[in-house]
């Protein structure tokens, strides 16, 4: 069930286009819109050596539209009621921890399994695939690089224990400071964006090649050194826009045309920037959405113009379809729940080259799902 009704949109004021619940649809949804529908047989399972799917933290649609999955092995629990419920009797040797980095096809085939049993992999959330098959990977002391089979290449980033309190903000800091949450790589410019989200609310970019720092903001584009390092307030949504991000800052992504999106989950809402930071404009998604937020993660459609952005929300547990050029809520689907097609904590959202969306689940979740177009 959703915890609120009322969608806002706005760039200079607030417009209320329209009032959804589960079993209401939203009269102000665009007719053609994008619809999809849930493909029953993706991915194939069972996984191979008793694998469970684990807190899915990160998702990434490669070049190849190959399907790069990140999970949390250590969220495993060997009960295997808790895996396998319908079990009857349960077996004691029906689960087995499953490996961090998964590479499936869009057929649902497993390619690649591998990692997690570093300790620099604690507290890893993001993960990102560039042009090259190099496989990035967000940590709070910065990013780990990876070839596409899991021989590691190197550490961008100070490893945090050197660096500072890791629950203590400190948003001017050029290093990272907390735990990112999610990047994006502009690999023309050679720059890597950053969501610098679950301690610190900021968004930074490094120079991708060095770890260099490059520049930074906070929500309307404000500079590092005006952040305010302590504790976001309560979000109000009957109060005036935060001037401030919220925790989490959960995700970051670059459009064609040169725009940087970025998850301000906790404010329920998506804030707009050029390349330099510099405010464009802002949207509400389910605005009176309070505990977690609404906004976890962002893909453009397949389409030239990436007409549309989807958007997982972890909270109402569906993938809103917003127009980019203007937010207003084109569509949505999903809904609470366990069967194929819903969702139990949505965590992220990834598409692939041919407008199949592919999501991942935490906590009573902890599954992927793919969804495809209807045509």
């Amino acid at each position: 069930m959703f915890n609120s009704k009322f969608i806002h949109f706005r760039q200079s004021l607030m417009i209320a286009f329209c009032v959804c619940s589960l079993a209401i649809g939203c009269a102000a949804q665009a007719q053609d819109a994008p619809k999809y529908k849930y493909d029953s047989s993706w991915p194939k399972l069972p996984l191979p050596n008793k694998w469970t799917f684990e807190n899915v933290s990160g998702m990434y649609v490669d070049k190849d539209d190959h399907i790069w999955v990140l999970q949390r092995p250590a969220d495993f629990d060997a009960d295997p009621t808790e895996n396998y419920a319908s079990l009857n009797p349960p077996s004691a040797e029906c689960c087995v921890r499953p490996p961090a980095v998964l590479e499936f096809d869009a057929e649902g085939n497993l390619l690649k399994a591998w990692g997690g049993d570093d300790p620099h992999w604690s507290g890893t959330h993001t993960l990102i695939v560039d042009k090259k098959g190099i496989i990035w990977l967000g940590t709070p002391g910065g990013f780990l690089r990876y070839t596409n089979d899991g021989k590691f290449i190197s550490q961008l980033g100070e490893p945090q224990a050197q660096a500072i309190d890791p629950k203590t903000q400190n948003n001017q800091l050029p290093i990272l400071s907390g735990q990112p949450a999610g990047a994006d790589l502009d690999e023309a410019a050679h720059e890597i964006y950053i969501a610098d989200g679950y301690v610190n609310k900021r968004v930074v970019v490094w120079d991708s090649d060095t770890g260099a720092f490059k520049r930074g903001w906070g929500a309307y584009g404000i500079p590092l050194d005006q952040i305010d390092n302590n504790p976001a307030p309560d979000h109000n949504p009957d109060g005036p826009p935060a001037k401030q991000f919220r925790n989490p800052v959960h995700c970051v992504r670059i459009s064609r045309d040169g725009l940087v999106y970025v998850c301000d989950r906790g404010g329920d809402r998506v804030q707009v920037f050029t390349k330099q930071g510099k405010f464009v404009k802002e949207f509400f998604i389910a605005s009176r959405t309070l505990d977690r937020g609404s906004v976890g993660s962002i893909d453009f459609s397949a389409d030239p113009q990436q007409k549309y952005l989807l958007i997982s929300d972890i909270m109402n547990n569906v993938v809103w379809i917003v127009n980019r050029s203007d937010g207003a809520v084109a569509g949505r689907f999903g809904g609470m729940g366990h069967s194929g097609g819903m969702f139990h904590w949505l965590h992220v959202a990834t598409m692939d080259s041919r407008g199949n969306l592919y999501t991942g689940e935490v906590t009573g979740g902890k599954r992927i799902q793919k969804f495809v177009p209807v045509r």
